[in-house]
């Protein structure tokens, strides 16, 4: 079982979870002086590992896919949506995979920069039943293959200080993230799940919808989690602040 370094890119090897966590944790020590928690450094390792271990979807990219449906994120859509978490978003990134895109609602802080994945997992599943997290899952011959989260900007802790001048966050609908299988990417399923955010937003409310794309995203499907600013420009999305990462992109609803 191996595990790779997120500063090194080595492959730290063990036989077996917790013998690869400890390998990590004496490589570490031995090669990099990081500042981490201890515990952060054993949860990264293991949450690499263990997702090695679920990551069960194909990798390999569909010369052409059948038509995608698109359903709006309910009480029992939520099975589904840990069964894409935990086996075919993140088939070919283990990396991400612990995110289980908790990571915009709830921060890390330097007290916890790695969570334990089934802990993140969890709690999100107890968000998106309660509907604190609200999304869209893209479908493909019944299974799904695809998520954007498409919550209330209030319910987003990393994007507290967008704009305060702006308008009151509970009529802004953020769009934080993408994830879309290895398979059907570049097949037009994150337009198909923007646009649908975009016409369900007079219904839930809102008043505006914004996203956040990278100034300088990385040349990677990874890279473009946040969607392509041209996604946002060709929908009529205005640059509304520009932070040290990303742009805010705004438009008014209808």
């Amino acid at each position: 079982m191996q595990v790779k370094c997120f500063e090194c890119d080595s492959l730290v090897e063990g036989d077996g979870v917790d013998a690869v966590v400890r390998e990590f944790e004496v490589h570490g020590q031995e090669t990099h002086t990081w500042s981490y928690p201890v515990e952060a450094i054993r949860n990264y390792a293991r949450n690499y590992a263990e997702a090695c271990e679920r990551l069960t979807g194909d990798t390999q990219r569909l010369p052409e896919i059948d038509g995608v449906v698109v359903h709006s994120m309910t009480e029992n859509r939520v099975d589904d949506w840990l069964r894409f978490f935990d086996h075919e978003g993140f088939a070919d990134n283990p990396d991400w995979a612990s995110c289980y895109c908790l990571e915009p609602h709830l921060p890390a802080t330097p007290e916890q920069p790695e969570r334990a994945w089934r802990d993140t997992r969890a709690t999100m599943a107890g968000r998106l039943r309660s509907g604190t997290t609200f999304g869209y899952l893209a479908y493909v011959d019944g299974r799904p293959v695809g998520w954007v989260n498409a919550s209330f900007r209030s319910e987003y802790g990393l994007y507290q200080i967008v704009d305060p001048g702006g308008p009151e966050p509970r009529s802004v609908i953020g769009v934080s993230c993408f994830v879309i299988a290895p398979p059907f990417r570049q097949h037009g399923v994150a337009s198909a799940l923007f646009d649908r955010v975009i016409a369900d937003a007079s219904v839930r409310g809102a008043s505006w919808i914004e996203g956040y794309p990278h100034n300088e995203p990385k040349a990677s499907d990874a890279g473009l989690f946040r969607g392509a600013r041209s996604m946002y420009e060709s929908r009529g999305f205005q640059p509304i602040e520009v932070q040290e990462r990303y742009t805010v992109m705004r438009r008014q609803v209808g």
